[in-house]
């Protein structure tokens, strides 16, 4: 179609189509709004809001493609969403991590070498002290990367990470002690969260509601948790919805926060 027919069909369709079915017409534009309206909402909620410009985009070319475009254009079109949507059922855990990562911030800015070691130092300690009395914990290392419902499930803390902070919120008889504790650079950003929970009938028997709720928030976000069993006190460190080191140690626990503080740092002094 050449640019005088589609001025034609833009000409036609509001001398013609608007007046004879403009019922229809608004009833479409209110439907879609509305389909709008929650995408755009989910997107925000989860932190993906760059990727909107490119949802306008899209919808633009398809707006553009129909108008000028031929029966055998909107038949390849559909077939270009129908992969899209192939694609999105198939990975749709891993695009939603790249969506989340979209809004990550670099909240580990500003800190000091020796900041991060006593921190690493005062986690560990309190880590290894709840394994040895049994005390059930859930600690998400996290670069503001967590769906906003997450954060609002729990309660805000914004306290200095201590071993004796991290002990208090998870003794059995703390109102908090339930929920996941959220880490964010050198905070207790939140405590008393409600994550996912992956339903998987073939995990060992002695991994309960935490160990699930580790693998389901590190299967929708680039995060880490760190897990400590209630029933036998194990320490179990989750990446990628999966169970990367069973049983670890303090080694393993200063490898896995070493690597979320420090895997970022392209240049030796670049925060320090």
């Amino acid at each position: 179609m050449n640019w005088q027919g589609f001025i034609e069909r833009v000409h036609t369709f509001f001398t013609d189509t608007l007046v004879n079915d403009y019922i229809g017409i608004v009833l479409l534009l209110v439907m879609l709004s509305i389909v709008y309206y929650y995408v755009f909402k989910v997107l925000k909620d989860n932190k993906g809001t760059k990727f909107i410009p490119v949802i306008i985009f899209f919808v633009i070319f398809c707006g553009v493609t129909f108008a000028l475009s031929s029966f055998e254009s909107y038949l390849l079109l559909i077939i270009v969403l129908m992969i899209a949507l192939l694609i999105f059922t198939m990975f749709h855990s891993e695009i939603k991590r790249s969506l989340l990562d979209l809004g990550s911030k670099h909240s580990k800015d500003g800190l000091t070498v020796s900041g991060v070691q006593l921190i690493i130092d005062e986690t560990i300690r309190a880590v290894q002290n709840m394994s040895k009395k049994d005390i059930g914990a859930l600690i998400v290392l996290s670069n503001d990367n967590l769906p906003e419902g997450i954060i609002q499930s729990g309660t805000v803390v914004n306290a200095a990470i201590t071993s004796q902070m991290i002990e208090a919120v998870f003794y059995p008889k703390a109102p908090l002690h339930d929920g996941a504790m959220i880490i964010e650079g050198n905070k207790i950003y939140a405590a008393g969260c409600f994550l996912p929970v992956l339903q998987n009938e073939n995990l060992p028997k002695d991994m309960g509601s935490r160990h699930r709720a580790a693998l389901g928030v590190t299967a929708v976000a680039s995060v880490t948790a760190i897990v400590v069993s209630e029933e036998t006190g194990i320490i179990s460190i989750v990446k990628n919805g999966a169970i990367k080191k069973r049983y670890a140690d303090a080694s393993d626990l200063k490898n896995a926060l070493s690597e979320y503080y420090w895997s970022d740092i392209t240049a030796e002094g670049k925060r320090l």
